[in-house]
Protein backbone atom coordinates (compact mmCIF):
# COMPACT_ATOMS: atom_id res chain seq x y z
CA UNK A 1 0.00 0.00 0.00
CA UNK A 2 2.75 2.23 0.73
CA UNK A 3 4.69 1.85 -2.63
CA UNK A 4 1.08 2.65 -4.14
CA UNK A 5 0.52 6.11 -2.30
CA UNK A 6 3.92 6.41 -3.07
CA UNK A 7 3.02 6.29 -6.87
CA UNK A 8 0.11 8.78 -6.52
CA UNK A 9 2.14 11.22 -4.94
CA UNK A 10 4.73 11.03 -7.69
CA UNK A 11 1.78 11.48 -10.17
CA UNK A 12 0.37 14.47 -8.81
CA UNK A 13 3.52 16.48 -7.98
CA UNK A 14 4.52 15.28 -11.91
CA UNK A 15 1.51 16.92 -13.67
CA UNK A 16 0.17 19.24 -11.61
CA UNK A 17 1.56 22.89 -11.81
CA UNK A 18 0.98 26.42 -11.08
CA UNK A 19 -1.67 28.23 -12.72
CA UNK A 20 0.26 31.20 -14.52
CA UNK A 21 -1.34 33.81 -16.47
CA UNK A 22 -2.07 33.51 -20.44
CA UNK A 23 -3.20 36.40 -21.83
CA UNK A 24 -1.21 38.95 -19.51
CA UNK A 25 2.01 39.33 -21.16
CA UNK A 26 2.81 40.15 -25.06
CA UNK A 27 5.56 38.85 -27.43
CA UNK A 28 8.68 41.15 -26.49
CA UNK A 29 8.83 41.39 -30.86
CA UNK A 30 6.51 42.52 -33.01
CA UNK A 31 7.78 39.87 -35.44
CA UNK A 32 6.53 36.31 -35.91
CA UNK A 33 8.19 33.85 -33.13
CA UNK A 34 10.66 31.65 -34.06
CA UNK A 35 12.91 29.74 -31.35
CA UNK A 36 16.24 29.02 -31.80
CA UNK A 37 16.71 28.00 -27.59
CA UNK A 38 14.00 26.86 -25.72
CA UNK A 39 13.59 26.89 -22.04
CA UNK A 40 15.44 24.47 -20.21
CA UNK A 41 17.40 22.95 -23.14
CA UNK A 42 20.96 21.64 -22.06
CA UNK A 43 23.86 24.20 -22.44
CA UNK A 44 27.32 23.67 -21.23
CA UNK A 45 26.93 23.60 -17.45
CA UNK A 46 23.21 25.02 -17.34
CA UNK A 47 20.08 24.56 -18.56
CA UNK A 48 18.43 27.31 -20.74
CA UNK A 49 16.78 29.77 -18.50
CA UNK A 50 14.38 31.10 -21.67
CA UNK A 51 14.03 31.47 -24.71
CA UNK A 52 16.23 32.50 -27.21
CA UNK A 53 14.24 34.79 -30.11
CA UNK A 54 15.53 34.81 -33.81
CA UNK A 55 15.85 38.26 -35.11
CA UNK A 56 15.53 37.99 -38.54
CA UNK A 57 19.83 37.31 -38.28
CA UNK A 58 20.11 41.32 -37.87
CA UNK A 59 20.47 43.70 -35.11
CA UNK A 60 18.32 46.64 -34.03
CA UNK A 61 14.60 45.49 -33.93
CA UNK A 62 12.51 46.96 -31.59
CA UNK A 63 12.31 45.19 -28.05
CA UNK A 64 8.72 45.83 -26.39
CA UNK A 65 8.01 45.61 -22.48
CA UNK A 66 5.59 42.85 -22.34
CA UNK A 67 3.85 43.94 -19.68
CA UNK A 68 3.19 47.09 -17.20
CA UNK A 69 5.87 47.37 -14.26
CA UNK A 70 9.38 49.10 -13.51
CA UNK A 71 12.87 48.57 -14.81
CA UNK A 72 14.28 46.93 -11.96
CA UNK A 73 17.94 46.10 -13.06
CA UNK A 74 20.08 46.46 -15.51
CA UNK A 75 23.33 44.60 -16.10
CA UNK A 76 25.81 45.36 -18.71
CA UNK A 77 28.42 42.78 -19.19
CA UNK A 78 30.64 41.64 -22.27
CA UNK A 79 29.52 37.70 -21.45
CA UNK A 80 26.43 36.32 -20.43
CA UNK A 81 23.84 37.79 -21.63
CA UNK A 82 25.49 41.15 -22.23
CA UNK A 83 23.38 44.59 -22.20
CA UNK A 84 20.09 43.25 -20.13
CA UNK A 85 17.59 45.00 -18.84
CA UNK A 86 14.91 43.47 -16.60
CA UNK A 87 11.56 44.69 -15.33
CA UNK A 88 9.36 43.87 -12.74
CA UNK A 89 5.28 43.16 -13.68
CA UNK A 90 2.51 43.82 -10.74
CA UNK A 91 1.59 40.30 -10.41
CA UNK A 92 4.47 39.03 -9.30
CA UNK A 93 6.33 38.05 -11.83
CA UNK A 94 9.98 39.19 -14.08
CA UNK A 95 10.72 39.73 -17.71
CA UNK A 96 14.40 39.51 -19.04
CA UNK A 97 15.64 40.98 -21.87
CA UNK A 98 19.32 40.03 -22.91
CA UNK A 99 22.10 40.30 -25.75
CA UNK A 100 20.43 43.61 -26.75
CA UNK A 101 22.34 46.22 -28.53
CA UNK A 102 21.08 49.25 -27.34
CA UNK A 103 18.21 50.41 -24.91
CA UNK A 104 15.51 53.07 -25.85
CA UNK A 105 14.56 56.40 -24.52
CA UNK A 106 15.05 57.51 -20.92
CA UNK A 107 16.37 53.92 -19.97
CA UNK A 108 19.42 54.52 -22.41
CA UNK A 109 19.80 57.93 -21.04
CA UNK A 110 20.00 56.43 -17.66
CA UNK A 111 22.38 53.70 -18.76
CA UNK A 112 25.29 56.20 -20.22
CA UNK A 113 24.70 57.90 -16.77
CA UNK A 114 25.56 55.52 -14.99
CA UNK A 115 28.95 54.51 -17.46
CA UNK A 116 30.43 58.11 -16.86
CA UNK A 117 29.66 58.12 -13.14
CA UNK A 118 30.97 54.92 -12.43
CA UNK A 119 33.83 55.54 -15.51
CA UNK A 120 33.30 51.36 -16.51
CA UNK A 121 31.35 49.61 -19.57
CA UNK A 122 30.88 46.56 -17.10
CA UNK A 123 28.27 48.36 -14.84
CA UNK A 124 24.80 46.79 -12.57
CA UNK A 125 21.83 48.95 -11.51
CA UNK A 126 19.35 48.09 -9.21
CA UNK A 127 16.22 50.56 -9.12
CA UNK A 128 13.10 51.09 -7.04
CA UNK A 129 9.69 50.80 -8.28
CA UNK A 130 8.90 54.64 -8.91
CA UNK A 131 12.63 55.28 -10.87
CA UNK A 132 11.98 54.22 -14.54
CA UNK A 133 7.98 52.88 -15.19
CA UNK A 134 7.71 51.35 -18.29
CA UNK A 135 3.52 50.85 -19.90
CA UNK A 136 2.95 47.66 -22.14
CA UNK A 137 4.01 48.00 -25.55
CA UNK A 138 6.40 50.09 -24.57
CA UNK A 139 9.75 50.35 -26.69
CA UNK A 140 12.49 49.47 -24.10
CA UNK A 141 15.31 48.48 -26.18
CA UNK A 142 16.63 47.22 -29.22
CA UNK A 143 17.73 43.59 -30.27
CA UNK A 144 21.48 42.95 -30.61
CA UNK A 145 24.27 40.48 -29.98
CA UNK A 146 25.84 41.36 -27.34
CA UNK A 147 27.94 39.46 -24.63
CA UNK A 148 28.33 35.69 -25.22
CA UNK A 149 25.82 35.52 -28.03
CA UNK A 150 26.78 33.55 -30.93
CA UNK A 151 24.51 35.71 -33.54
CA UNK A 152 22.02 38.20 -33.13
CA UNK A 153 18.48 37.30 -31.17
CA UNK A 154 16.85 38.26 -28.37
CA UNK A 155 17.32 36.21 -25.08
CA UNK A 156 13.65 36.28 -22.71
CA UNK A 157 12.89 34.77 -20.02
CA UNK A 158 10.61 35.13 -16.82
CA UNK A 159 11.13 34.79 -13.35
CA UNK A 160 9.24 34.39 -9.82
CA UNK A 161 10.61 37.98 -8.47
CA UNK A 162 10.72 37.16 -4.59
CA UNK A 163 12.24 33.43 -5.29
CA UNK A 164 14.35 34.21 -8.98
CA UNK A 165 13.01 31.04 -9.98
CA UNK A 166 13.20 30.48 -13.59
CA UNK A 167 10.36 29.99 -15.64
CA UNK A 168 9.38 28.41 -18.65
CA UNK A 169 7.61 31.11 -20.89
CA UNK A 170 5.35 28.74 -22.67
CA UNK A 171 3.51 28.42 -19.17
CA UNK A 172 2.46 32.24 -19.77
CA UNK A 173 0.66 31.03 -22.92
CA UNK A 174 4.00 31.72 -25.75
CA UNK A 175 2.62 28.57 -27.12
CA UNK A 176 -0.26 30.66 -29.05
CA UNK A 177 2.86 31.95 -31.38
CA UNK A 178 4.41 28.90 -32.38
CA UNK A 179 3.24 25.72 -34.41
CA UNK A 180 4.64 22.74 -33.27
CA UNK A 181 3.05 18.86 -34.48
CA UNK A 182 6.26 16.93 -34.53
CA UNK A 183 7.55 14.36 -32.25
CA UNK A 184 10.48 14.81 -30.40
CA UNK A 185 13.46 12.54 -31.71
CA UNK A 186 15.29 10.61 -29.65
CA UNK A 187 18.87 9.98 -31.57
CA UNK A 188 19.91 7.37 -29.32
CA UNK A 189 19.23 4.86 -26.29
CA UNK A 190 21.71 3.36 -23.99
CA UNK A 191 21.62 1.29 -21.72
CA UNK A 192 24.22 1.23 -18.28
CA UNK A 193 25.36 -1.17 -15.66
CA UNK A 194 26.03 0.40 -12.74
CA UNK A 195 27.51 -2.29 -10.59
CA UNK A 196 30.58 -4.21 -11.18
CA UNK A 197 28.96 -7.43 -11.07
CA UNK A 198 26.39 -6.40 -13.83
CA UNK A 199 26.30 -7.68 -17.15
CA UNK A 200 24.19 -6.28 -19.79
CA UNK A 201 23.98 -8.07 -23.62
CA UNK A 202 27.30 -9.51 -22.34
CA UNK A 203 28.95 -6.30 -22.03
CA UNK A 204 29.97 -4.86 -18.45
CA UNK A 205 30.00 -1.19 -20.08
CA UNK A 206 27.23 1.19 -21.80
CA UNK A 207 25.71 -0.03 -24.85
CA UNK A 208 23.94 1.72 -27.38
CA UNK A 209 20.69 -0.67 -28.41
CA UNK A 210 18.45 -0.59 -31.72
CA UNK A 211 15.82 0.69 -31.92
CA UNK A 212 12.92 -0.16 -34.83
CA UNK A 213 9.55 1.83 -35.82
CA UNK A 214 6.68 -0.44 -34.88
CA UNK A 215 2.98 0.27 -37.05
CA UNK A 216 1.55 2.14 -34.24
CA UNK A 217 4.28 4.33 -34.15
CA UNK A 218 5.61 3.47 -31.36
CA UNK A 219 9.49 2.58 -31.33
CA UNK A 220 10.58 -1.19 -30.05
CA UNK A 221 14.32 -1.73 -28.65
CA UNK A 222 16.10 -4.99 -28.89
CA UNK A 223 15.79 -6.56 -25.88
CA UNK A 224 18.20 -5.98 -23.04
CA UNK A 225 19.41 -9.60 -21.44
CA UNK A 226 21.11 -8.20 -17.94
CA UNK A 227 21.44 -9.03 -14.19
CA UNK A 228 21.84 -7.14 -11.50
CA UNK A 229 21.16 -3.22 -11.24
CA UNK A 230 20.63 -1.05 -15.00
CA UNK A 231 19.66 2.37 -15.64
CA UNK A 232 18.85 3.55 -19.00
CA UNK A 233 19.74 6.94 -21.26
CA UNK A 234 18.31 8.73 -24.42
CA UNK A 235 20.01 11.32 -26.77
CA UNK A 236 17.11 13.85 -27.55
CA UNK A 237 16.06 16.85 -28.88
CA UNK A 238 12.87 18.75 -30.25
CA UNK A 239 12.09 20.44 -33.56
CA UNK A 240 8.60 22.59 -34.29
CA UNK A 241 6.98 23.77 -37.73
CA UNK A 242 8.55 27.45 -37.79
CA UNK A 243 11.89 27.58 -36.09
CA UNK A 244 14.02 24.34 -38.05
CA UNK A 245 16.17 24.09 -35.46
CA UNK A 246 16.95 20.90 -32.86
CA UNK A 247 15.76 22.53 -29.43
CA UNK A 248 15.33 20.71 -26.10
CA UNK A 249 12.49 18.61 -25.31
CA UNK A 250 9.87 19.28 -22.61
CA UNK A 251 9.44 15.88 -20.74
CA UNK A 252 10.95 12.68 -20.30
CA UNK A 253 9.02 9.83 -18.16
CA UNK A 254 10.14 6.53 -17.81
CA UNK A 255 8.05 3.72 -16.88
CA UNK A 256 8.94 0.04 -15.36
CA UNK A 257 6.16 -2.53 -15.57
CA UNK A 258 3.70 0.22 -16.20
CA UNK A 259 4.64 2.53 -13.11
CA UNK A 260 6.74 5.45 -13.25
CA UNK A 261 9.77 4.93 -12.04
CA UNK A 262 11.93 8.40 -13.44
CA UNK A 263 11.12 12.02 -15.23
CA UNK A 264 11.32 15.28 -15.63
CA UNK A 265 9.66 18.13 -17.14
CA UNK A 266 11.02 22.32 -18.27
CA UNK A 267 8.74 24.12 -15.92
CA UNK A 268 10.35 26.32 -13.53
CA UNK A 269 14.20 25.94 -11.72
CA UNK A 270 16.64 27.97 -9.64
CA UNK A 271 19.99 29.24 -10.49
CA UNK A 272 21.37 27.21 -8.11
CA UNK A 273 19.91 23.75 -9.75
CA UNK A 274 22.21 24.70 -13.13
CA UNK A 275 25.28 23.10 -12.56
CA UNK A 276 23.29 19.48 -11.87
CA UNK A 277 22.72 19.51 -15.55
CA UNK A 278 26.52 17.48 -15.72
CA UNK A 279 25.01 15.02 -12.96
CA UNK A 280 21.94 14.52 -15.33
CA UNK A 281 23.75 13.83 -18.46
CA UNK A 282 26.90 11.78 -19.35
CA UNK A 283 29.21 13.88 -18.98
CA UNK A 284 31.85 11.59 -19.65
CA UNK A 285 30.68 10.28 -23.20
CA UNK A 286 29.71 14.09 -23.87
CA UNK A 287 32.96 15.36 -23.22
CA UNK A 288 34.37 12.77 -25.01
CA UNK A 289 32.26 12.18 -27.68
CA UNK A 290 29.84 15.83 -27.44
CA UNK A 291 27.17 13.89 -27.05
CA UNK A 292 24.58 14.66 -24.06
CA UNK A 293 23.01 11.67 -23.18
CA UNK A 294 19.90 12.46 -20.37
CA UNK A 295 20.82 9.79 -17.67
CA UNK A 296 16.99 8.07 -16.28
CA UNK A 297 18.33 7.28 -13.35
CA UNK A 298 20.19 8.59 -10.00
CA UNK A 299 23.46 6.80 -8.98
CA UNK A 300 23.63 8.85 -5.63
CA UNK A 301 20.58 11.13 -5.40
CA UNK A 302 21.00 14.76 -6.06
CA UNK A 303 18.91 17.99 -5.65
CA UNK A 304 17.76 19.09 -9.00
CA UNK A 305 13.51 20.05 -8.18
CA UNK A 306 12.48 19.05 -11.52
CA UNK A 307 13.12 15.46 -11.04
CA UNK A 308 10.52 13.12 -9.63
CA UNK A 309 11.30 9.54 -9.00
CA UNK A 310 10.71 6.45 -7.34
CA UNK A 311 12.52 4.83 -4.23
CA UNK A 312 15.11 3.14 -6.75
CA UNK A 313 15.85 6.72 -8.17
CA UNK A 314 15.45 5.40 -11.49
CA UNK A 315 17.77 2.30 -11.06
CA UNK A 316 16.17 -1.11 -12.22
CA UNK A 317 17.18 -4.77 -10.46
CA UNK A 318 16.91 -7.15 -12.92
CA UNK A 319 15.38 -10.44 -10.96
CA UNK A 320 15.40 -13.92 -11.91
CA UNK A 321 11.79 -15.32 -13.41
CA UNK A 322 10.62 -12.28 -14.36
CA UNK A 323 10.40 -10.60 -17.46
CA UNK A 324 9.82 -6.67 -17.54
CA UNK A 325 8.85 -4.22 -20.04
CA UNK A 326 10.48 -0.53 -19.51
CA UNK A 327 9.19 2.58 -21.56
CA UNK A 328 10.47 5.40 -22.13
CA UNK A 329 8.07 8.42 -22.96
CA UNK A 330 10.02 11.92 -24.69
CA UNK A 331 7.13 15.06 -25.07
CA UNK A 332 7.41 18.42 -25.95
CA UNK A 333 5.59 21.33 -24.74
CA UNK A 334 2.29 20.57 -27.47
CA UNK A 335 1.79 16.88 -26.06
CA UNK A 336 3.76 15.83 -29.12
CA UNK A 337 5.18 12.21 -27.57
CA UNK A 338 7.49 9.54 -28.91
CA UNK A 339 7.63 6.42 -26.96
CA UNK A 340 9.90 3.71 -27.10
CA UNK A 341 9.25 0.07 -25.26
CA UNK A 342 12.35 -1.90 -24.10
CA UNK A 343 11.83 -5.86 -23.24
CA UNK A 344 13.91 -6.83 -20.21
CA UNK A 345 15.00 -10.41 -19.05
CA UNK A 346 17.07 -11.74 -16.86
CA UNK A 347 20.23 -13.94 -17.56
CA UNK A 348 23.66 -15.19 -16.73
CA UNK A 349 25.59 -15.14 -20.02
CA UNK A 350 29.36 -14.99 -19.91
CA UNK A 351 31.02 -11.40 -20.49
CA UNK A 352 32.02 -10.93 -23.31
CA UNK A 353 33.04 -6.72 -23.36
CA UNK A 354 34.94 -6.46 -20.34
CA UNK A 355 34.58 -2.36 -18.09
CA UNK A 356 36.33 0.00 -20.00
CA UNK A 357 39.77 0.58 -18.15
CA UNK A 358 41.01 2.78 -15.83
CA UNK A 359 44.54 4.07 -15.10
CA UNK A 360 44.26 5.24 -11.26
CA UNK A 361 46.04 5.62 -8.25
CA UNK A 362 43.15 7.15 -5.72
CA UNK A 363 39.85 6.81 -5.08
CA UNK A 364 37.73 9.31 -4.03
CA UNK A 365 34.47 9.25 -1.84
CA UNK A 366 31.98 11.74 -2.86
CA UNK A 367 31.00 12.19 0.61
CA UNK A 368 33.93 12.65 2.35
CA UNK A 369 36.60 15.37 2.56
CA UNK A 370 39.86 14.29 0.08
CA UNK A 371 43.05 15.71 -0.06
CA UNK A 372 46.29 15.09 -2.23
CA UNK A 373 49.14 16.20 -2.28
CA UNK A 374 52.81 15.57 -3.98
CA UNK A 375 56.23 17.52 -4.55
CA UNK A 376 55.07 21.42 -4.44
CA UNK A 377 51.79 20.67 -5.55
CA UNK A 378 48.26 19.56 -3.56
CA UNK A 379 44.44 19.65 -4.36
CA UNK A 380 41.26 19.73 -1.43
CA UNK A 381 38.64 18.57 -2.64
CA UNK A 382 35.37 18.83 -0.02
CA UNK A 383 32.79 17.01 0.54
CA UNK A 384 29.98 17.37 -1.78
CA UNK A 385 32.34 18.21 -5.06
CA UNK A 386 31.29 15.56 -7.03
CA UNK A 387 28.39 13.57 -7.67
CA UNK A 388 29.71 9.76 -7.16
CA UNK A 389 32.51 7.87 -5.58
CA UNK A 390 35.17 7.31 -8.39
CA UNK A 391 38.71 6.12 -9.58
CA UNK A 392 41.02 8.99 -9.09
CA UNK A 393 44.37 9.79 -11.11
CA UNK A 394 46.58 12.70 -9.45
CA UNK A 395 50.01 13.01 -10.33
CA UNK A 396 52.58 15.77 -10.63
CA UNK A 397 55.25 15.20 -13.66
CA UNK A 398 57.71 18.41 -14.93
CA UNK A 399 56.18 21.26 -12.51
CA UNK A 400 52.59 20.00 -14.19
CA UNK A 401 49.82 19.00 -11.73
CA UNK A 402 47.22 16.07 -13.53
CA UNK A 403 43.82 15.47 -11.66
CA UNK A 404 42.29 13.51 -13.56
CA UNK A 405 40.63 14.51 -16.82
CA UNK A 406 37.59 16.72 -17.34
CA UNK A 407 35.55 13.27 -17.75
CA UNK A 408 33.90 13.65 -14.37
CA UNK A 409 31.99 16.78 -13.27
CA UNK A 410 32.66 18.87 -10.01
CA UNK A 411 29.86 20.46 -8.21
CA UNK A 412 30.90 23.02 -5.99
CA UNK A 413 34.92 24.90 -6.20
CA UNK A 414 38.00 22.49 -4.82
CA UNK A 415 40.96 24.43 -4.13
CA UNK A 416 44.64 23.85 -5.86
CA UNK A 417 47.52 25.00 -3.78
CA UNK A 418 51.07 25.36 -5.64
CA UNK A 419 54.26 26.60 -3.56
CA UNK A 420 57.02 28.47 -5.48
CA UNK A 421 60.41 28.78 -4.11
CA UNK A 422 62.51 29.65 -6.66
CA UNK A 423 61.37 32.18 -8.71
CA UNK A 424 61.93 36.42 -7.82
CA UNK A 425 59.44 38.25 -5.86
CA UNK A 426 59.45 40.56 -9.35
CA UNK A 427 59.05 37.11 -10.91
CA UNK A 428 56.00 35.87 -8.60
CA UNK A 429 53.91 38.77 -9.10
CA UNK A 430 52.98 38.20 -13.04
CA UNK A 431 52.26 34.51 -11.96
CA UNK A 432 49.10 32.80 -11.99
CA UNK A 433 47.72 29.04 -11.90
CA UNK A 434 46.38 28.08 -15.00
CA UNK A 435 44.71 25.01 -16.58
CA UNK A 436 46.15 23.91 -19.58
CA UNK A 437 44.07 22.77 -22.60
CA UNK A 438 46.47 21.07 -25.54
CA UNK A 439 48.23 24.51 -26.57
CA UNK A 440 45.28 27.09 -24.95
CA UNK A 441 46.37 28.02 -20.81
CA UNK A 442 42.88 29.24 -19.21
CA UNK A 443 43.56 31.64 -16.38
CA UNK A 444 42.22 31.52 -13.33
CA UNK A 445 42.00 34.16 -10.66
CA UNK A 446 45.01 33.16 -7.93
CA UNK A 447 45.48 34.39 -4.77
CA UNK A 448 49.33 34.78 -3.50
CA UNK A 449 50.47 34.48 0.16
CA UNK A 450 54.63 35.02 0.40
CA UNK A 451 55.42 31.88 -1.76
CA UNK A 452 52.15 29.83 -1.68
CA UNK A 453 49.03 29.93 -4.81
CA UNK A 454 45.79 29.43 -4.21
CA UNK A 455 42.91 28.98 -6.79
CA UNK A 456 39.58 27.57 -6.72
CA UNK A 457 38.27 26.03 -9.70
CA UNK A 458 35.48 23.32 -10.86
CA UNK A 459 36.98 21.57 -13.62
CA UNK A 460 39.58 18.89 -13.57
CA UNK A 461 42.40 18.57 -15.64
CA UNK A 462 45.96 19.50 -15.84
CA UNK A 463 47.34 22.68 -14.06
CA UNK A 464 50.44 24.91 -13.43
CA UNK A 465 51.73 27.93 -11.83
CA UNK A 466 52.13 30.03 -15.48
CA UNK A 467 54.26 33.58 -15.82
CA UNK A 468 53.01 36.46 -17.78
CA UNK A 469 55.18 39.34 -18.82
CA UNK A 470 54.07 40.06 -22.05
CA UNK A 471 51.99 42.83 -22.30
CA UNK A 472 48.34 43.61 -23.53
CA UNK A 473 47.94 44.36 -27.45
CA UNK A 474 46.40 47.49 -28.53
CA UNK A 475 46.01 48.24 -32.35
CA UNK A 476 43.62 50.29 -34.86
CA UNK A 477 42.68 49.14 -38.16
CA UNK A 478 43.13 52.47 -39.94
CA UNK A 479 45.72 54.61 -38.38
CA UNK A 480 44.41 58.57 -37.27
CA UNK A 481 47.24 59.88 -36.17
CA UNK A 482 46.98 63.69 -37.79
CA UNK A 483 44.15 63.34 -39.16
CA UNK A 484 41.14 64.52 -39.92
CA UNK A 485 37.89 62.19 -38.72
CA UNK A 486 34.77 64.63 -38.86
CA UNK A 487 32.79 62.12 -41.14
CA UNK A 488 33.49 59.16 -38.65
CA UNK A 489 30.24 58.55 -35.78
CA UNK A 490 32.73 56.22 -33.99
CA UNK A 491 36.72 55.53 -32.75
CA UNK A 492 37.69 52.01 -32.77
CA UNK A 493 40.30 50.07 -31.80
CA UNK A 494 41.47 46.48 -31.50
CA UNK A 495 42.83 45.01 -28.22
CA UNK A 496 44.48 41.34 -26.91
CA UNK A 497 46.08 39.44 -24.29
CA UNK A 498 47.40 36.41 -25.21
CA UNK A 499 48.00 34.70 -21.83
CA UNK A 500 46.08 35.78 -18.83
CA UNK A 501 43.59 37.61 -20.35
CA UNK A 502 41.92 40.84 -20.33
CA UNK A 503 41.25 42.78 -16.68
CA UNK A 504 40.51 46.07 -17.51
CA UNK A 505 40.43 48.76 -20.34
CA UNK A 506 40.24 52.96 -20.31
CA UNK A 507 39.99 55.22 -23.09
CA UNK A 508 40.78 59.49 -22.30
CA UNK A 509 39.80 61.86 -25.00
CA UNK A 510 42.12 65.34 -23.86
CA UNK A 511 42.19 63.74 -20.09
CA UNK A 512 38.66 62.94 -19.86
CA UNK A 513 37.74 59.62 -19.41
CA UNK A 514 35.17 58.08 -22.33
CA UNK A 515 33.10 55.39 -22.59
CA UNK A 516 34.44 52.24 -24.64
CA UNK A 517 32.05 49.70 -25.08
CA UNK A 518 34.03 46.47 -25.26
CA UNK A 519 33.00 43.35 -27.69
CA UNK A 520 34.67 40.28 -26.66
CA UNK A 521 33.91 38.25 -29.99
CA UNK A 522 35.58 41.00 -31.63
CA UNK A 523 37.80 41.88 -29.51
CA UNK A 524 37.25 45.80 -29.73
CA UNK A 525 36.57 48.73 -28.03
CA UNK A 526 34.25 51.40 -29.65
CA UNK A 527 33.43 54.63 -28.43
CA UNK A 528 30.50 56.60 -30.14
CA UNK A 529 31.59 60.55 -30.58
CA UNK A 530 27.54 61.21 -30.14
CA UNK A 531 28.82 61.15 -26.47
CA UNK A 532 29.83 64.51 -26.97
CA UNK A 533 33.53 64.40 -25.01
CA UNK A 534 34.99 64.99 -28.22
CA UNK A 535 36.08 68.54 -29.05
CA UNK A 536 36.02 71.09 -31.86
CA UNK A 537 39.66 70.62 -33.67
CA UNK A 538 42.73 68.86 -31.72
CA UNK A 539 41.88 65.66 -30.00
CA UNK A 540 44.17 63.26 -27.94
CA UNK A 541 42.96 59.76 -27.60
CA UNK A 542 44.75 57.32 -24.57
CA UNK A 543 43.70 53.90 -23.99
CA UNK A 544 45.22 52.08 -21.30
CA UNK A 545 44.53 48.11 -21.01
CA UNK A 546 45.39 45.68 -18.34
CA UNK A 547 45.78 42.11 -18.08
CA UNK A 548 45.09 39.90 -15.06
CA UNK A 549 48.56 39.73 -13.74
CA UNK A 550 49.15 43.79 -14.25
CA UNK A 551 50.72 44.32 -17.06
CA UNK A 552 49.77 47.46 -19.07
CA UNK A 553 49.70 48.66 -22.49
CA UNK A 554 49.31 52.31 -23.17
CA UNK A 555 47.96 53.52 -26.68
CA UNK A 556 48.22 57.53 -27.67
CA UNK A 557 47.61 58.92 -30.96
CA UNK A 558 46.07 62.44 -31.98
CA UNK A 559 43.38 62.98 -34.23
CA UNK A 560 40.99 65.94 -35.60
CA UNK A 561 37.58 66.93 -36.14
CA UNK A 562 34.94 69.25 -37.14
CA UNK A 563 32.14 69.34 -35.18
CA UNK A 564 30.16 71.88 -36.81
CA UNK A 565 27.22 70.86 -38.89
Amino acid sequence: MRFSVFFLLLSLSTFSQVEYPKDYFRPPLDIPMQLSGNFGELRPNHFHAGFDLKTQQKEGLNVYAVADGYVSRIKISTFGNGKAIYINHPNGYTSVYGHLKIANGEIEKYIKNTHYKEKNFEIEMFLKPDEMVVKKGQIIAFSGNTGSSEGPHLHFEFRDSKTEFVINPMLFGYDKYTKDTKKPTVSSVFVYPLDSKTTVNRAKRPLLLNVSLQKDGTYLSEKVVANGIIGFGVSTYDTDDVSFNNNGVYKVQSFYNGKPNFGYEFNTYSFDEMRYINALVDYSRYKKMQQRVQKLFMKKPYNLSIIKTDENKGTLQVSPNLASVYRIEVSDFFGNKKTISIPIQYDLLPTLISKEPIESNYFIKANKDSNFALENMSVFFPAGTFYDDFEFNFAVKNDTLFLHEDTVPAHTNFTITIEDTKSSEAQKEKMFIGRIEGKKINYNPTYRKDNIFNTKVKILGKYALVSDTVAPKISIASPIEGKWISGQKTLQVSIDDELSGIKSYNGYLNGKWILMEYDNKTRKLTHYFEDGIVAEGGNDLKVVVTDNVGNSTTFETRFFRNQKK
